[in-house]
């Protein structure tokens, strides 16, 4: 039984995710531990689901920009406005229509 047991000196740590890595995107930028990024002198609040995550954000439009986080579209950030408009569901299913027999 006791040779069974894990003891804490044999566990390897943790080190977190992997450095993510997005080339279609114009920047990485960490969200603080209050949930928030700081861009251009302007705090945006994001989520606090993602404290100490970096975001991959690419400049779609003057002020507007799109962020990711590893490969869903979180939303765009207005700059003017300091907010994320998200869009629906980033992570629901992508369903391609498919062609079915039709009668």
């Amino acid at each position: 039984m006791l040779s069974q047991v894990t003891r804490l000196n044999d566990l390897t740590p943790l080190s977190g995710l992997p450095e993510l890595d997005n080339p279609s995107h114009d920047r990485k930028i960490l969200v603080t531990a209050c949930g928030r990024i700081c861009m251009h002198r302007k705090k945006i609040n994001i989520s606090t689901v993602l404290a100490g995550q970096r975001l991959g954000i690419k400049e779609v439009d003057d002020g507007i920009w799109q962020s990711s986080f590893m490969h869903y579209d979180l939303g765009y950030i207005d700059l003017e406005q300091r907010t994320l408009h998200t869009i629906d569901n980033p992570f629901a299913t992508r369903l391609t229509p498919c062609l079915g027999n039709k009668q």
